[in-house]
């Protein structure tokens, strides 16, 4: 079976390409074009009136389809923004104390490192990093205002179970921040049980096929009532309140900041009611991608490199983890053979998705038996 038809204009614009990052810049589906043109045509048509179908019908839309998919029970409590560190930065920027005190895993990803060792340099945070094997004994030791961790870990593919820490979560402190981007639409996810208790942030750069600008966080109800990161969507429903008042939607919106560009909603949408129509849930999806693996690691063979997340009976991230001296060279020897891949450090990773079938990782290793 084939899905190469929903991505027909992708692939025909580079015929000779075999793109195995799908965990990095996943292919775009013909369907996330109409969604893109939806929202040009709605901006011709509407104008300034565009907005009332943006923060309306389609706004409730997006927020359905995410309810669904993490199966949250009140969709009110997801919010939008063009990228995850606007949300981080404005989950920080709510907690009352200073410094802040976070504990994340050691294997985030590096815009939150990176934020994290600013604000340390600051003096606004004391962070603490520890193995993701360890974050759950070390948050239980207490002392933590923000406990950080990927779902699944963007280096190695680990997966982080986060419900024990969401166990930890009070309004006052903990609060538990999940990212996850590698997660979401990659393996199924079900919020319900912990949905009043965690911060879940990702986006539609990956899995989710839509592209970058199109990121959303569900907030807890009661958590983080009034970010001092704030723009004037966060009060929509009151802007009859008198000049010196800062008022905040009562639910997701009370993260919101400003105007911004709300193709990557139209796309979004365009892309899931496609994978509607076409029976392509997250679970049948990854059925698909890990016959897609199982087909690589048969008969894969790279000296001095070994499989960090190997198969297993858990639900497995969609890209593939090898670590070895070798990665940045077999990286850029894959390149000149039109072999999208990714590099971090010594770690080379190939990501699968529906626009590849068993043709193309035929094709992988013969270009691969070509490297020596």
């Amino acid at each position: 079976m084939s899905y190469k038809h929903l991505f027909s204009r992708a692939l025909s614009a580079a015929p000779d390409r075999l793109h195995f990052a799908a965990h990095s810049h996943h292919l775009w589906p013909d369907a996330s074009h109409d969604g893109h043109m939806a929202a040009w045509t709605d901006a011709a048509h509407l104008a300034d009136h565009k907005w009332g179908v943006v923060m309306g019908t389609l706004w409730s839309e997006a927020q359905g389809h995410i309810a669904t998919e993490l199966a949250l029970p009140d969709p009110s409590t997801i919010s939008f923004s063009s990228n995850t560190h606007d949300f981080l930065v404005r989950i920080m920027s709510a907690i009352d104390r200073a410094p802040v005190r976070v504990l994340s895993t050691d294997g985030e990803f590096h815009s939150f490192r990176r934020q994290m060792a600013r604000w340390v340099e600051s003096g606004k945070i004391i962070w603490k990093q520890v193995p993701a094997a360890a974050l759950l004994a070390e948050a239980q030791q207490g002392g933590y205002d923000l406990i950080f961790a990927s779902h699944v870990l963007f280096n190695s593919g680990r997966i982080v179970d986060f419900a024990p820490l969401a166990a930890l979560a009070e309004p006052k402190g903990p609060w538990v921040v999940i990212d996850g981007y590698h997660g979401f639409m990659a393996i199924p996810t079900h919020l319900g049980d912990v949905s009043d208790r965690i911060f879940y942030m990702s986006g539609g750069y990956k899995y989710a096929m839509a592209g970058e600008g199109v990121c959303f966080l569900h907030a807890p109800p009661g958590f983080a009532l009034r970010p001092q990161i704030t723009g004037w969507y966060a009060e929509f429903d009151d802007l009859a309140l008198p000049p010196d008042s800062i008022g905040y939607a009562p639910d997701g919106r009370r993260f919101l900041g400003s105007t911004f560009d709300p193709s990557g909603l139209y796309r979004f949408c365009a892309v899931r009611n496609m994978l509607d129509i076409e029976g392509l849930t997250t679970e049948v999806i990854s059925d698909y991608v890990t016959r897609l693996q199982q087909q690589f690691l048969s008969k894969l063979n790279v000296p001095q490199m070994q499989i960090v997340n190997p198969l297993g009976d858990k639900p497995h991230a969609r890209f593939l983890a090898l670590k070895g001296p070798r990665a940045s060279q077999i990286h850029a020897t894959l390149a000149q053979h039109q072999v999208v891949t990714d590099v971090r450090g010594d770690v080379l990773r190939f990501g699968f998705g529906i626009y590849q079938d068993e043709k193309d990782v035929d094709q992988l290793h013969e270009i691969l038996k070509l490297i020596d």
